[in-house]
């Protein structure tokens, strides 16, 4: 029997797959462009590490269970692992990552706001960091456990005074997935419809966060049993990078550092 929460989209779970993929798919998006010394916050199972590690010159792994670090420890033993929940990253000096990736966590940080400043002070000059977070304009019932979710207006405002450069794009889907949402949102809606007082909505986070992991898991598992064949066949190919527009699932956010800026020399007459 699997401990994986609804929360760690596992790799092993059949039921997953279609958000499993998902997520992995901004791992093979950014494969080629992970360089130098990198940081993945939030790394979860590991199963987006060997799309990237081969290109970078050290891997450094922060999450929050230390079950996983230990597992990732025995195929990884030469990265570095911090158990922590953050922020802030106090554990590294300003200017010591040339990249840094983040998916799916800044929905899950109550201080997105020093999440996103402490990314941009561990960041090297010109470093990269790459960061998904679920469209809320997508979401169907709130999650309990995500303090907050961001539309693409709500990100760019927040990322607008942090970063000079930066892109937001979205990862979509295609007739496939999207009839795999369509019928997975539509159960889901079927079991709000119970919720007559709209608890779910007026309920403390921390009360709603067992039954919606009990129900989740049990709504991804009655739409695979009816719609196997389906999620079967979906594969990474089914997402893609894409500017952003009404059908993107996820955010997915490119933060430029800027480079040490050059020194006007003035040139003597």
């Amino acid at each position: 029997m699997t401990s994986f929460s609804t929360e760690v989209t596992s790799s092993k779970i059949l039921s997953d797959r279609p958000l499993y993929l998902r997520t992995r798919k901004a791992y093979e998006i950014i494969s080629n462009k992970a360089q130098g010394d990198t940081l993945e916050i939030g790394c979860g199972e590991g199963y987006g590490i060997p799309h990237y590690i081969e290109n970078v010159r050290s891997l450094t792994l922060v999450d929050k269970s230390k079950s996983n670090l230990k597992k990732i420890k025995k195929t990884y033993p030469k990265c570095t692992f911090f158990f922590k929940r953050i922020p802030p990253l106090n554990m590294f000096e300003d200017n010591t990552f040339d990249t840094i990736i983040s998916f799916q966590v800044i929905e899950h940080i109550k201080d997105y706001n020093l999440f996103l400043k402490e990314i941009k002070r561990v960041l090297k000059p010109s470093g990269k960091a790459y960061i998904t977070t679920p469209n809320k304009l997508k979401t169907v019932a709130p999650n309990p456990w995500h303090y907050r979710e961001f539309s693409f207006d709500e990100l760019d405002a927040l990322l607008k005074p942090l970063f000079k450069t930066y892109e937001i794009l979205g990862i979509q889907g295609n007739s496939k997935t999207e009839e795999y949402y369509t019928k997975s949102n539509s159960s889901v809606l079927k079991i709000l419809s119970f919720d007559i007082f709209n608890l779910h909505k007026h309920l403390p986070r921390a009360l709603l966060k067992i039954p919606y992991e009990i129900l989740n898991r049990l709504n991804r598992a009655s739409v695979f049993n009816v719609n196997k064949q389906l999620i079967e066949d979906i594969n990474s190919n089914d997402y893609q990078l894409k500017p952003y527009n009404r059908d993107t699932l996820d955010l997915f956010c490119i933060l430029n550092k800027e480079p040490i800026p050059s020194k006007n020399l003035k040139l003597k007459n």
